[in-house]
């Protein structure tokens, strides 16, 4: 999605200030989401700064502060959390584990097959995530995640199946939006 994302060349058209409603309505929809958001919304969106909502390529929103980016959304999907956020926050969503050869693979921003994360090296949550459950995607060995993903398939099936596409790979480390999502200026 962020592959080639630049706001200096044109790919973000229109940044807005939120109304503070629209604002307070965001934000209740991140913490239905997120409920592990709950501990630190006032720390990461306090109430008396502004938001602005981006608008960028490919029908994608961005929810901006102080110029950088926290969470996008495409079209009416889920909302997603950058990569920076979640380094910060990083229990904020669940944990889904790959083993180290599909790091490469993670990182050039292909989706995770399953055989990577039922492997010896990866790891699925204890609980069970349905379909478009949004989870952060970690490497093995590593602290940080490396991706924001959103499930193809349940853990179960996952477990299962053991075939195929397991999450969809929507943000990773040094795609267009980690490496310029620092600088969206109103």
């Amino acid at each position: 999605m962020f592959r080639k994302f630049s706001p200096a060349d044109g790919d973000v058209s229109v940044i807005n200030q939120m109304k503070s409603s629209a604002q307070r309505g965001l934000r209740t929809k991140l913490l239905a989401a997120f409920p592990a958001l709950e501990d630190f919304v006032e720390e990461l969106m306090p109430k008396k700064d502004p938001l602005f909502l981006a608008k960028a390529a490919n029908y994608v929103q961005l929810l901006v502060r102080n110029d950088c980016v926290l969470f996008f959304q495409e079209r009416d999907g889920p909302w997603y959390p950058t990569l920076r956020v979640l380094h910060q926050y990083p229990d904020l969503l669940p944990r889904i584990g790959v083993d180290r050869g599909a790091i490469k693979f993670v990182l050039a921003g292909a989706n995770i097959m399953c055989p990577g994360i039922t492997s010896e090296g990866g790891s699925l949550p204890d609980e069970a995530l349905e379909v478009d459950t949004v989870v952060a995607v970690y490497a093995e060995g590593k602290k940080n995640a490396l991706a924001v993903g959103r499930l193809i398939m349940s853990t179960d099936a996952i477990k299962s199946e053991n075939k195929g596409h397991g999450v969809a790979n929507v943000h990773y480390l040094n795609d267009g939006m980690w490496k310029n999502g620092q600088d969206v200026k109103k």
